[in-house]
């Protein structure tokens, strides 16, 4: 842990105490902690400076709308391999909001969110990423039954 002092201004200082108040923190380094994750992340983003990430994909769509929800479900489909789970909830008599979890290669994941938003008919879409490192390799986990073994699994490992 290395410690870092900053100056503000009043106002500044102020209007900041009142936000992270609001959001629940309750300090000021561990509301300056998640801004510079936040930022960093995003940086790294936007450089193309990192190849894996963890994505929430979340949309709306009116399901009445002729063969849309077939067709959001085929794109999963064709991209199983950067779907891990799909949440779907029903707004109301025509309105649907699902939320597509995802996880792989930043640039697949951000072409597959492109196709599925610009399908007719979906609206308010909305691609959260996160920077993450990825790692296929098989190692010994301790099972709740207490009997080990070599489980070959992913971890998905936010970068901080």
């Amino acid at each position: 842990m290395q410690r870092f002092t900053i100056s503000l201004e009043a106002p500044l200082a102020e209007a900041f105490d009142e936000l992270i108040r609001s959001k629940g923190y309750r300090s000021r380094s561990e509301a300056i902690r998640d801004l510079l994750r936040q930022q960093l992340g995003a940086h790294q983003l936007q450089r193309d400076e990192a190849p894996h990430c963890i994505a929430a994909l979340s949309y709306i769509y009116n399901h009445h709308q002729r063969e849309l929800a077939e067709r959001l479900t085929a794109l999963q489909h064709q991209h199983h391999d950067l779907t891990l789970s799909a949440m779907h909830a029903h707004l109301d008599h025509d309105n649907c909001i699902e939320t597509v979890f995802l996880r792989g290669p930043t640039m697949a994941v951000r072409e597959f969110a492109d196709a599925l938003l610009a399908e007719r008919g979906v609206r308010h879409g909305q691609l959260n990423l996160v920077p993450a490192d990825i790692g296929h390799e098989p190692h010994q986990h301790q099972s709740a039954s207490g009997a080990g073994g070599i489980l070959t699994h992913v971890h998905s490992t936010p970068k901080t």
